[in-house]
């Protein structure tokens, strides 16, 4: 289930499914999410579904990772900010088309599970830290773009201001568990234009950490 074949049948359902950046269906085909879930779910690896990855957390269906993958790069940044590591998965597949991805994670074995997998892939352009994701990495800023793999009620001030003032993008599920929206925010200046996209389903973005 962890086959060459396995993987091109979940990047056809993509492209079905509306994902056409051949970039990022490229990606996908490339990255082994086997290795970001536990072994007794390696079977399910390359269903397009979201699966436990322990702690309350889990790995993002792979749409939603190429949906936001492809909303991420549209503007070529240089420089990623991703905010809920989780499994890696998410940095893993924006590793190959973002030359700096910084990516922060709120519970610890979850970090340190993440550092592993970058470190064994060769994934060097991935800088990880465990930390207050809400807070964002100030030291790193401005960022091009930021990826939040976790829901807002209210999109936290500090990712706004470590947007880039020129064009800088984040992608974020805003709202409570019942109703959230993906959505694009993009600076310019200091005016942030705020996007509905899709609605989708995260687990919530908590302050602290764990």
């Amino acid at each position: 289930m962890t086959s060459q074949r396995t993987r091109d049948r979940l990047v056809e359902r993509l492209r079905e499914e509306g994902i056409s950046n051949e970039a990022v269906l490229d990606v996908i085909r490339n990255t082994p999410r086997h290795l970001f879930v536990d072994e007794a779910l390696a079977s399910r690896a390359y269903e397009d579904t979201a699966l436990p990855i322990g702690y309350n957390q889990t790995i993002s269906q792979p749409y939603i990772v190429a949906a936001m993958t492809d909303l991420i790069i549209s503007g070529n940044p240089q420089k990623v900010l991703e905010i809920g590591t989780g499994s890696g998965y998410q940095a893993a597949v924006l590793a190959p088309l973002v030359p700096k991805i910084f990516t922060v994670e709120r519970i610890k074995p979850l970090a340190e599970q993440a550092r592993q997998r970058f470190r064994k892939l060769g994934l060097r352009n991935i800088r990880a830290s465990y930390s207050d994701g809400t807070e964002g990495l100030p030291e790193f800023a401005p960022y091009d773009a930021i990826i939040t793999t976790a829901a807002a009620e209210k999109i936290p001030q500090a990712l706004l201001e470590q947007l880039s003032p020129e064009g800088g993008r984040l992608v974020i599920p805003v709202g409570g568990p019942a109703r959230q929206t993906l959505t694009l925010v993009t600076r310019t200046g200091d005016t942030f234009e705020k996007a509905g996209l899709d609605p989708v389903i995260f687990v919530p973005l908590l302050t602290g950490q764990a």
